[in-house]
């Protein structure tokens, strides 16, 4: 209440957050809502709903990370070298205000700010603090959750989303400042016109798409195509257009009501191309337009969902499907060309599907395992230059949608992930082959790995309780069975140990809220709480000897998802 009251009290700049101040006078739960604490500054940065209060994301909040971060940055510059920052954004309501204000704040710390001048995929960013040598960047926004979101995504120097260590170095430069009375900035248009705020040029977005065409398979030869394809009105139109009209894909229709940036997704609440919902317009199109493929990215671009035409019924692809796909296209393409790198290098995470080792073993593929999240896929990449293999990489994907096959970003690329997916769709298309053809036949031969997750929410800060109390009661009572089936071994990543029958051993990652279950039959149940929202998520994996045995047993574990958490 005191924090709120001050607040009240301040004449502040954004005239929507006064509103909505006198709006919940009087109601104490709503103000304990965005005032019981500070909204989380971790890996991933900041996300959360746009709104006032230090529990929301607002010009405040922003402006006081984009602080914490240029004092962190000066005070690691014992040389006093000249510091710059990369700045993006997307389609998200507030987005322009908080990119221009977090360039205002570096301006004001001596700090350059480079910023795009209209809103770009997330790897877009990535590769621009590479590309123009800076120490940080600050990407904003809230990937796919829904429109009354907003985020701020910190990026290293080297491209990946920040460490553990520099995340923790500016939460506590953060803690030490008054959100009112700490933050200097200075007046944006101003700081444009002496230079100390730059615009990204056009020869950036050109190098860009440069190094995503760079990773092209057949060379600019997937002209066969029809494409429906739908930026769910974010950020991905500009250059998933361009990089499809360079491989020679000309026959694009775009989803007319998703074509243009929104963030308000009027047509789908939750833009999130791992949800039919968010694809129904774009399949609704495809009767229509009858192509063979539908594409859909997320308002940020780092994502890319996919429908498949078989036989004139749409057919989605899950993330494990489509990253097993590409795995094999890739290598079986390479390796029929003589273009296999030497020791190839997989990368993908601890839920993702295990039916790609059977794939990468036939083609003598390594596959690294990482926690959830790019950023572990982007360290791996770079542990792979810096060894002087990079050429070694053939493909990063994990289960959520995300793809990569090139060392160019330090995260996963849409932009990349639709033109690869359109060049594997032409290569079994001149087979007489669909998609979803291709994936029959590596379920027959390698069997069959249903995968699903399913989410359950927990808002506000009892929700925040209660979801440590469900992982608490986990790690001090493990189940002995999930769905009728014993559990055989289990892996606590947050205590770094991995347990089979009597048998311990260590964990080689970075410590994380993770609990893993193996089950006698060899399926596989996961619970993780999101680093970015308030929910967990069970990633379930079935495994059987036809689909149906696989599609039953994830059926089973998700009838005993609430009870293994005790909700």
């Amino acid at each position: 209440m005191t924090e709120y009251e001050r607040w009240l009290a301040q004449e502040l700049d954004d005239k929507d957050l006064t509103e909505e101040l006198n709006a919940i006078n009087g109601q104490p739960e709503e103000i304990n809502d965005r005032f019981y604490r500070d909204l989380e500054f971790g890996t991933a940065g900041l996300r959360g709903v746009i709104g006032a209060g230090t529990n929301r994301m607002n010009v405040y909040t922003v402006r006081k990370a984009t602080q914490g971060l240029a004092n962190y940055l000066n005070k690691h510059n014992p040389e006093g070298k000249p510091l710059s920052v990369a700045i993006a954004y997307d389609s998200r309501n507030k987005g322009v205000l908080f990119s221009e204000e977090s360039a205002a704040v570096l301006a004001a710390a001596g700090i350059k700010a480079y910023i795009y001048p209209e809103l770009m995929p997330t790897p877009a960013l990535s590769f621009a603090v590479r590309h123009l040598g800076c120490d940080a960047g600050i990407n904003v926004t809230a990937s796919h959750n829904p429109a009354k979101y907003n985020g701020y995504k910190a990026y290293g120097p080297d491209g990946c989303q920040i460490t553990a260590a520099m995340a923790d170095g500016i939460t506590e430069e953060m803690g030490a400042l008054d959100i009112f009375a700490d933050v200097k900035k200075v007046d944006f248009k101003e700081a444009v016109a002496a230079g100390t705020i730059e615009y990204i040029g056009e020869d950036t977005v050109t190098a860009f798409l440069d190094a995503v065409q760079a990773e092209s398979i057949l060379g600019g030869d997937a002209g066969n195509l029809k494409i429906v394809y739908t930026p769910l009105n974010g950020a991905g139109k500009r250059c998933v257009l361009a990089i499809l009209d360079r491989i020679g894909v000309k026959d694009v229709t775009i989803v007319p009501e998703q074509a243009e940036p929104d963030g308000n997704f009027p047509t789908c609440p939750y833009p999130n191309p791992e949800i039919r919902e968010a694809l129904q317009k774009g399949i609704e199109l495809c009767e229509k337009v009858n192509p063979d493929l539908l594409l859909a990215t997320d308002p940020d671009c780092d994502r890319v969902g996919v429908a498949v035409n078989q036989n004139g019924e749409y057919v989605l692809l899950t993330g494990n499907e489509v990253g097993i796909l590409l795995l094999n296209f890739i290598a079986k393409f390479r390796t029929e060309q003589g273009t296999m790198p030497p020791a190839p290098v997989a990368v993908s995470t601890i839920v993702s599907t295990d039916m790609i080792d059977g794939i990468a073993a036939d083609y003598g593929v390594t596959i690294r395992r990482c926690l959830t999240g790019f950023k572990y896929i982007g360290d791996i990449i770079a542990e792979l230059e810096a060894e002087g293999r990079e050429s070694s990489f053939l493909l990063g994907f994990e289960e959520s949608y995300g793809y990569l096959s090139g060392g160019y970003v330090r995260d996963k690329d849409a932009v990349d992930g639709s033109m690869l997916i359109c060049e594997m769709t032409a290569y079994y298309k001149r087979n007489g082959m669909t998609l979803v053809d291709a994936m029959n036949d590596l379920y027959e031969k390698y069997g069959y790995f249903k995968n699903a997750t399913i989410t359950r929410a927990f808002e506000g800060e009892s929700g925040m309780i209660k979801m440590a109390e469900i992982m608490s009661t986990l790690r001090e009572n493990a189940p002995a069975e999930i769905a009728g089936f014993k559990v055989v071994g289990t892996s606590d990543y947050q205590l770094s140990v991995r347990t089979d029958g009597a048998e311990k051993s260590e964990i080689n990652l970075p410590k994380s809220n993770v609990l893993e279950y193996r089950l006698e039959n060899g399926s596989k149940f996961i619970v993780r709480p999101s680093g970015t929202e308030p929910k967990i998520k069970v990633y379930m994996s079935g495994k059987g000897a036809t689909r149906a045995e696989s599609e039953d047993m994830v059926a089973k574990m998700t009838a005993a998802a609430d009870g293994v958490l005790g909700i």
